[in-house]
């Protein structure tokens, strides 16, 4: 209800649903990875966490479009998606601190070095290198071989840069009222996203079927898809938002002063593409 200048919203149910609907579908990823079964309970998950989203959605545009919110709910929407964003940086950072603690502390200790290398004597035929395709237990199988960072990570590098200028582009004319200018734009962004998602299936299906990169090529195929397989459903899910604005802006939903959805999706989406590079850099490259 509305009371004063602050609009309370109404009890929702999609928070618990949501909550519910993403413990199903991380059981069934784990049963998946496990114990080689759960598919029905990880699709059964996808499928409602999608569902959930939508209809999430479609109550927030139904409240929008009503005229409820004001200045303060839009200043609570930034903390809120600020927070948001900020809990995905600690997400992402406990992985790449987990890449970097392999790399620069646990390797070298199994191979010698440090005030810990006496665990070098586990296993004195080891040699410390990274990408680490021996694995010091020989009943661990590392990678065949791993990815050049020039071909198709480099070419999935670029389609994320692209879509972040056409992002902003599309934003800004959004500020200024230019909404074809802005569709075009915001669909050719669309389009970016899609293409790197179907490019990352492109290098895992590579992975798997040429590289020997699989989650049990010891600790380089387990940090490999865990980094980049967290950052492709993000990658997924940006896609899903901007599509959702798409249609918002096709129907003529938002105005040059109050957007504040489409500048959401902007936010999430660079902070994707920034991820990205880190990705790149680290996992790829050095």
């Amino acid at each position: 209800m509305s009371g004063g200048s602050y609009y309370v919203p109404a009890t929702s149910k999609w928070p618990v649903l949501g909550s519910l609907a993403l413990g199903v579908m991380m059981v069934g990823a784990g049963m998946v990875l496990v114990h080689e079964r759960g598919s029905f309970l990880l699709l059964l998950g996808v499928v409602g966490v999608l569902a959930v989203m939508a209809l999430w959605f479609r109550d927030v545009v139904v409240e929008s479009r009503s005229g409820l919110y004001d200045a303060q709910m839009d200043r609570s929407f930034r903390w809120g998606m600020g927070w948001f964003i900020f809990s995905e940086v600690m997400f992402f950072a406990a992985f790449f601190g987990a890449l970097f603690y392999v790399r620069t502390f646990a390797i070298p200790w199994l191979g010698g070095e440090g005030t810990k290398g006496a665990t070098a004597l586990l296993w004195p035929e080891f040699t410390a290198h990274w990408p680490l395709l021996s694995p010091p237990d020989p009943s661990v199988s590392g990678p065949g071989q791993v990815f050049s960072p020039w071909h198709l990570p480099l070419v999935n590098t670029l389609i994320l840069i692209s879509s972040s200028i056409t992002l902003t582009v599309a934003h800004e004319a959004l500020k200024e009222g230019k909404r074809q200018v802005c569709r075009n734009w915001l669909a050719g962004t669309v389009l970016l996203g899609l293409c790197f998602i179907v490019i990352q299936g492109v290098e895992y299906y590579e992975a798997y079927a040429h590289y020997g990169i699989t989650l049990e090529a010891g600790i380089y195929g387990a940090t490999f898809f865990i980094l980049t397989g967290f950052h492709g459903v993000h990658v997924i899910i940006g896609t899903i938002i901007l599509i959702a604005m798409l249609a918002r802006i096709m129907k003529r939903h938002f105005t040059p002063e109050e957007h504040f959805g489409f500048e959401a999706s902007c936010w999430y989406w660079h902070f994707v593409d920034v991820v990205w590079v880190g990705l790149f850099l680290f996992v790829y490259v050095f």
